[in-house]
């Protein structure tokens, strides 16, 4: 790997800003310092002040391969991905077929290797029947094991409460949720539809996947991980009610954690007017109160970590009935531009969303030596320019299904070079597709 010096840059990392080189070796960070000029480097790129920072590790996101890949791929996300200054990320096992057992677990990881532009993880999914693949899943193998406690797609939702608590006594990782209560949901369903048919209005949407299927549902998760004290870790949540489940305080020793998406931070149910389908996703986008009340949580380090919850679908697809359209919103390109939009307005801190995106990501699933502008880590960084927010255009979107919700919305921030393993995957508008990301390496986290 080149040689690469990084000169003028201002550096946040671990609560601290502050002027300094990077110099860059062998993929990985061999010094911080405020004058490296004189070491000898093959390149040498002037960050002019920008904003230097960990590149975001997105603990959630849905790239669709196999099964789904007239949606997403591994290799198109994975792009869009480094464009917005992603440089590792854990994907998700609901994809066709299911990630339910170790071979199709290799499978990913193997086609990974050979496509993906940032660094990768996959999760094995939990269904009804593969408690053994649990159990004998080698710590490592995946980032976690995920278990979908609401409604699902296929075999992917776990609703026998006998191999539920098998799963929260027995997992030998991480445990991942998606709390939301089927039966809540489904009897909600039936309401609208008795009153409107088939041509329920989008805003219904947070009704029908309401607070009480949320709450009801991460109730019954966090109740599972104190029996069984088992590392819990909650995934988008959405609703200011279920905050009080969570503690404040450093992610690092918490047995259960919490994370919050960028889209339930950004929009909230006035959106639906504008974007309807586009912003349909579950859990569902909800009250202004809610938003607002997430962005507290993230500050008082309630919430742990910021992640996408990538899940693209086709324009085509999302043009229907509000039965008919699937959810799940486009993200990664756009997730850590979109987190300045709250830099600028005073909610949050650089030096916060810092530590949401990176070094949180990485304490919360001990990722080893990722996450943080260390001497020795792998060299995965970002360099933003906050002082020219954007508005995002279809014309630049790079995703596969060629949109984006946050198109005629400005971003807080321009990425301007994307760093995985020290090559730069992405600089000025412009993915190298000659640069491959690593298996993600993980320790203990039961």
């Amino acid at each position: 790997m080149p040689s690469l010096l990084i000169v003028n840059a201002e550096v946040v990392n671990e609560g601290r800003r502050f002027e300094a080189d990077v110099l860059v070796q062998d993929g990985r960070i061999a010094a911080v310092g405020p004058d490296l000029q004189g070491r000898p480097a093959e390149r040498v790129l002037d960050a002019g002040g920008r904003l230097l920072l960990p590149g975001m590790i997105d603990d959630q996101v849905h790239f669709r391969e196999p099964g789904l890949t007239h949606k997403a791929d591994l290799q198109s996300e994975s792009r869009a991905a480094v464009a917005g200054g992603i440089t590792s990320f854990m994907e998700m096992p609901n994809c066709k077929p299911p990630t339910l057992d170790a071979e199709r677990l290799a499978a990913k990881c193997a086609r990974a290797a050979e496509v993906s532009r940032a660094n990768y993880a996959f999760y094995l999914g939990a269904s009804n029947d593969n408690i053994d693949a649990i159990r004998s899943l080698p710590v490592g193998d995946a980032c976690g094991v995920k278990v979908f406690m609401g409604a699902s797609t296929g075999s992917m939702l776990v609703d026998d409460p006998t191999v539920l608590d098998a799963i929260f006594r027995d997992s030998p990782v991480l445990i991942a949720t998606h709390c939301e209560d089927t039966p809540t949901i489904l009897a909600n369903e039936a309401k609208y539809r008795e009153r409107y048919g088939e041509d329920v209005p989008m805003e219904a949407h947070p009704l029908i996947r309401s607070e009480a299927a949320c709450l009801k549902s991460s109730t019954l998760a966090v109740e599972l991980a104190r029996r069984h004290d088992a590392r819990l870790h909650v995934l988008h949540l959405t609703t200011a009610r279920e905050l009080a489940l969570f503690e404040p305080g450093p992610v690092a020793g918490k047995r259960i954690s919490v994370e919050a998406c960028v889209h339930h931070l950004y929009f909230d149910e006035r959106d639906y007017a504008d974007k309807g389908a586009l912003i349909k996703c579950n859990p569902a986008i909800k009250r202004a109160e809610d938003r607002e009340a997430l962005l507290a949580a993230v500050a008082e380090d309630r919430i742990d970590v910021i992640a996408t919850d990538h899940a693209p679908h086709l324009l085509e697809e999302k043009d229907g009935t509000y039965f008919q359209a699937p959810a799940g919103l486009p993200l990664v390109q756009d997730a850590l531009p979109s987190l300045f939009h709250h830099v600028h307005a005073g909610r949050l801190s650089v030096e916060q969303v810092v530590r949401k995106t990176s070094h949180a990501v990485a304490e919360c699933f001990n990722l080893q030596e990722r996450g943080f502008i260390r001497e020795g880590y792998w060299a995965d960084l970002v360099l933003v320019d906050a002082s020219s927010p954007v508005e995002r255009t279809r014309d630049q979107v790079l995703y596969k299904c060629g949109w984006s919700p946050f198109e005629g919305r400005e971003l807080g921030a321009r990425i301007i070079a994307t760093l995985v393993n020290g090559e730069v995957a992405y600089e000025n508008g412009r993915v190298d597709d000659a640069v491959r990301g690593r298996r993600l390496a993980f320790g203990p986290t039961r």
